[in-house]
């Protein structure tokens, strides 16, 4: 693989979702032409076979209307009109059948390889593709080659079926000169369509032949280096310095609302000197107790000092203490296995307020 200088290195990585995003926003998919051009064909024919008699009947009606005079028409405007409407009508109906086939078919063969894609994109002029060198290039390039070899295959396939169709019918063929000239035309349409069939679904599968390698191709072309990798998860993700400034302010804005709210609380455990959490129990409002604010090392040593500025009881329990900063979140209420610790704790302490629990 070779390097690519702009972009630091090898590309060796896996296209990203966002890249392969912004290829479909472009126009860039990775899609077979052949899979529409052969279904379509195939499609065109079965439903021109499958109408053939009500497409048969459209036209002798046509003919008959034009080549059947049972007076001499005035042409007059109005007539003129008439006659517009009614071919057109004709014709309309006529190639319905067939047309509607076409479209579905070439609707249903794209949307099944790429879904619904609308790239503006890529109908924009773009002068580079004007560049002969480019397109010089291009004429060299293994895009190029593949499609030669396709081409090649095609004719081959082509050849060889029409070639074994006709040697199979050369008995039939050698006893035209007996028929009609309608039944004549008849015998060929028949082996041309049979022809057309064998040719289509021998096609089929180098149609999707060609879509594995088209995919396969497509991938190839969209991998990154690593440097780009790393760009596009900066630019997704952000830079990490400012990721990590961003949780820094985060953890400083939780951490003055907790302080704020140590006021608000009946105890502080503390362990003594390391851990402090801080409790709150309203009867009323609560159906356990819970922690207001909790912390170590500097964070432990303002919540002490706002307790003591604001007369709550610091009580030194080492053990729970521990376990009510390693189990409980801020905001969390106490867990059933520390509640007679805690209750304890709180009757010890409105037993010196004088309240109840």
């Amino acid at each position: 693989m070779a390097e690519d200088p702009e972009s630091g290195g090898e590309k060796t990585e896996d296209p990203t979702s966002r890249k392969l995003s912004k290829a479909r926003e472009e126009g860039q998919v990775g899609k077979s032409v052949e899979i529409p051009s052969v279904f379509v064909l195939l499609a065109g024919a079965t439903s021109l076979y499958a109408s053939a008699f009500y497409i048969y009947k459209n036209l002798v009606s046509v003919f008959y209307f034009n080549f059947t005079f049972t007076k001499i028409p005035l042409l007059t405007d109005l007539e003129v009109v008439r006659l517009l409407a009614f071919h057109t009508q004709k014709i309309i109906f006529t190639c319905i059948p067939v047309m509607l086939a076409i479209v579905l078919v070439a609707l249903i063969s794209n949307f099944a390889q790429v879904g619904f894609a609308i790239s503006w994109k890529s109908i924009e002029p773009k002068f580079s593709r004007l560049d002969p060198i480019n397109g010089f290039k291009q004429k060299f390039s293994s895009r190029a080659i593949v499609e030669f070899t396709k081409t090649l295959i095609k004719v081959g396939v082509i050849s060889m079926v029409a070639y074994y169709s006709i040697k199979g019918e050369l008995g039939e063929i050698s006893r035209l000169y007996d028929y009609s000239v309608g039944q004549i035309l008849l015998f060929i349409l028949k082996v041309s369509f049979w022809i057309f069939i064998k040719v289509c679904l021998i096609m089929i599968i180098v149609a999707f032949l060609d879509y594995a390698y088209q995919k396969w191709k497509f991938l190839d072309d969209q991998k990154m280096t690593k440097k780009e990798v790393k760009d596009e998860t900066k630019q997704t993700e952000g830079d990490p310095l400012v990721k990590s400034r961003i949780r820094q302010l985060q953890h400083e804005a939780a951490r003055k609302r907790m302080m704020a709210d140590v006021p608000q609380a009946d105890v502080v455990v503390t362990n003594p000197t390391r851990l402090a959490v801080a409790i709150k129990y309203d009867g009323e409002n609560m159906d356990a107790p819970t922690v207001l604010a909790k912390g170590a090392g500097p964070v432990a040593q303002n919540i002490k000092e706002i307790a003591r500025q604001n007369d709550i009881p610091l009580v030194e329990d080492k053990q729970l203490a521990r376990n009510l900063y390693s189990s409980v979140d801020i905001g969390q209420q106490v867990p059933m296995e520390l509640y007679q610790s805690v209750a304890e704790l709180l009757a010890y302490v409105y037993k010196l307020k004088g309240k109840k629990l």
